[in-house]
């Protein structure tokens, strides 16, 4: 940190944006860790498990877009607190399906709500923070999704062999409304926050777009018209499928491959994830240092997502070993990359965007990212099935951890493609 940077109200908005994610995590990995339950309750095969995943990521895929465009024009503030209320209800509204068919419609509900979480912390970053400490506070708060996906594999659990499904739902649904009242009485954009010293004030401001004239908003054409709009698309749309395989199925994958009672803690579930929140912190920390010791943001960016991407492959060895926690290893290394990869990917959105265009970028991304899930989740259901049938239950998987291997160096082989620089955007 620059030692001209006194004052700490940007890191108080990091703890919001951290404790909001943590949440949202939370919420959307009920699902995961009541497969069993909801299988019975249901008769769900991994196919339809597939589908109503999938249908959560086309609501999302299309909020993302919309809360994008809503949150830019509306502000961070509204916006977020728009989201939040909306998938905090959704959240709770699963406890009331009686069927499929409700399930899916509270499912869809929850994946329109929630896409407007990233959108508005990444702007929120981009208010709040200089170029050279983005990825390092982009980090932090997207570690609060890792801290969401080890709280829930113990709370869930408890709560469902204490009280059943439909209250696991209310629960972690209800803990949004709690969130709502520190954001509604803690955030504000640094212009009109009160007692903001000018140093930590100037600070913020230091980067060159710091004077841009955020009243013009620029059009879904404009961002589309630009290569670095591109870049971020195609890498989010290869590699955000990944983590959504990671969050509802590993779950599933434990309890038919190891025999994990998912009524109990699942304490492989909590190391792969605890994982993550190293690799997330680590991830923004890597890029963030290489610029202070004097890389262009460009270069140390792309170095440090190569790392990442490297860091991937191993999974796909997971098929030659039985011992569970050499697995466990694996995959721990596998979504601690994915976390520290998706720290520098969403940094690059505000490193090559005027902050006006921040959010609606991030949503563009961000539903490139949800129609991979979309394709993605019916066909890991539909491979696990296939596999299942022929009396081999883990080959379905083994081809999975074979795609997540390889989606990293693709996407960055993409981007680097796209934009061998990373040139800033001027949009006016």
């Amino acid at each position: 940190m620059s030692p001209t940077a006194k004052g700490n109200f940007r890191w108080t908005v990091v703890a919001l944006l951290f404790f909001a994610t943590t949440i949202n995590y939370i919420d959307r990995q009920v699902i995961g860790l009541l497969k069993p339950a909801l299988t019975l309750e249901f008769g769900w095969d991994n196919t339809t498990f597939g589908y109503v995943n999938g249908m959560f990521q086309f609501f999302y895929a299309i909020g993302l877009l919309l809360f994008g465009r809503i949150i830019d024009r509306l502000g961070t503030k509204p916006g977020y607190t728009i989201s939040i209320i909306f998938w905090s209800v959704a959240a709770m509204g699963h406890a009331l399906a009686k069927s499929t068919f409700g399930f899916i419609v509270a499912r869809s509900a929850l994946g329109l709500g929630e896409s407007g979480n990233f959108p508005a912390a990444i702007k929120a970053v981009a208010e709040w923070f200089p170029k050279k400490e983005r990825a390092l506070a982009t980090g932090i708060f997207n570690s609060g999704a890792n801290i969401g996906a080890v709280v829930a594999p113990i709370m869930v659990p408890w709560i469902l062999g204490s009280y059943g499904w439909r209250e696991a739902f209310i629960i972690t649904g209800a803990l949004g409304f709690i969130w709502l009242v520190l954001w509604l009485i803690y955030y504000e954009i640094p212009s009109r926050k009160k007692n903001l010293s000018k140093a930590e004030f100037g600070f913020i401001h230091s980067d060159s777009d710091a004077n841009e004239d955020h009243t013009k908003r620029s059009s879904w054409a404009q961002l589309l018209r630009v290569r670095q709009t591109w870049a971020f698309v195609i890498g989010k749309f290869l590699t955000d499928p990944i983590w959504w395989f990671f969050l509802f199925w590993l779950p599933g994958y434990f309890n038919e491959t190891f025999k994990l009672d998912l009524t109990e803690p699942g304490w492989p579930l909590v190391v792969v994830y605890t994982a993550t929140t190293f690799g997330s912190i680590g991830g923004g920390y890597l890029s963030s240092y290489l610029i202070r010791k004097g890389w262009p943001v460009f270069k140390a960016r792309k170095r440090a997502m190569l790392i990442f991407a490297i860091a991937v492959v191993p999974i796909m060895t997971a098929r030659y070993f039985d011992n569970m926690w050499i697995i466990v290893a694996l995959i721990s290394l596998a979504a601690a990359a994915h976390q520290a990869w998706s720290a520098n990917i969403f940094t690059t959105a505000s490193d090559m965007f005027p902050r006006k265009a921040v959010s609606s970028v991030v949503g563009i991304g961000g539903m490139a990212g949800s129609i991979g899930g979309i394709l993605f989740q019916p066909f890991v259901g539909w491979l696990l099935d296939y596999f299942a049938h022929l009396g081999n239950r883990t080959m379905g998987y083994n081809i999975i951890f074979l795609v997540c291997g390889c989606a990293y160096l693709l996407a960055w082989l993409a981007m680097h493609l796209i934009t061998p620089t990373m040139k800033p955007v001027k949009l006016d």
